[in-house]
Parts: C-alpha cells; sequence; structure tokens
C-alpha cells in the first residue's frame, strides 16, 4: 500500500470512518484516483464529501473520487462476509485442489476460507484467502421472464 493511501486512509478515518478506502492511485503524476466504498453505497454525494475532505491531496493533484463499480475487487475476509449470496470470479496465486480460477457465488467465509458455489458445476470450493491474488465481484443482470 502507497504512503499517499495510507495518509488519506488516516485522514478519512477521522472525518469518515464509514469511508473504506480501496485504491488510491497517481495517474499521469498529476492526478489522485481514489475508489472508496461505503456500506450504504457510494454516491455522487458521498464522492463530493470525501473530496472536500482531503484538502490537502487536493492542494498538490486533481482528484478524482469514485465508486468501485459494480465489478468490486474484493480484499480481505470482512469483504468476503460482506458479499456472502453475491456472484464473485477468484483466482490464486498457485493451484488448490488443481485449479486457480473460479466463478461461483459466495456462500460463506470463514477462518481465512471462502467457499463459493461453482457457477456450471455441481460442486463448491474451499479457497483459503491467502492464497487468492485477486477477487472481484461479478456483475449480474437480471433475467427477463
Amino acid at each position: 500500500m502507497s504512503t499517499l493511501q495510507s495518509d488519506i486512509e488516516a485522514r478519512l478515518a477521522e472525518t469518515a470512518p464509514d469511508v473504506e478506502v480501496l485504491l488510491a492511485e497517481v495517474v499521469g503524476g498529476h492526478t489522485v484516483r481514489l475508489f472508496i466504498d461505503h456500506p450504504e453505497g457510494v454516491t455522487l454525494d458521498l464522492c463530493e464529501r470525501v473530496t472536500h475532505l482531503l484538502p490537502e491531496v487536493r492542494e498538490h493533484y486533481t482528484l478524482e473520487v469514485s465508486s468501485p463499480g459494480l465489478d468490486r475487487p474484493l480484499h480481505g475476509e470482512a469483504d468476503y462476509r460482506r458479499f456472502v449470496g453475491k456472484l464473485a470470479k477468484l483466482s490464486s496465486y498457485e493451484p488448490v485442489d488443481g485449479r486457480r480460477h473460479w466463478t461461483g457465488r459466495i456462500v460463506a467465509c470463514d477462518d481465512g476460507i471462502v467457499t463459493l458455489e461453482l457457477v456450471g458445476e455441481k460442486a463448491s470450493a474451499r479457497v483459503p484467502l491467502s492464497k487468492v491474488s485477486h477477487g472481484r465481484l461479478e456483475v449480474e443482470f437480471p433475467k427477463n421472464g
């Protein structure tokens, strides 16, 4: 994690403790792109409020604050617990039971292991979070009819 992200997290922990900083990155040397989340979702008003809470960042950079989008990245056990019932895609650093990629509905996350009901398979997978290199929610569209 960058020093910039740590500084932003510390600042928001004081002024907006419910806001989670997912990523703060410098883009093109002049812009800080900040992805945030909130238990009640990210609104334009929240993005504006966060922008105004970070004047020290705005002194040096153009600041872009936005939501993580529908395909939100997942970090840590708390995220996987929060999104139980949602569809997710995971990749691992090394094979787990002969696989490195899974797509499935999050069934549980306990003791550092996420359990997925796999899409298109009559199986589930138990993947240790310590081996997950990348986790992300999958966009689900309503079914017609």
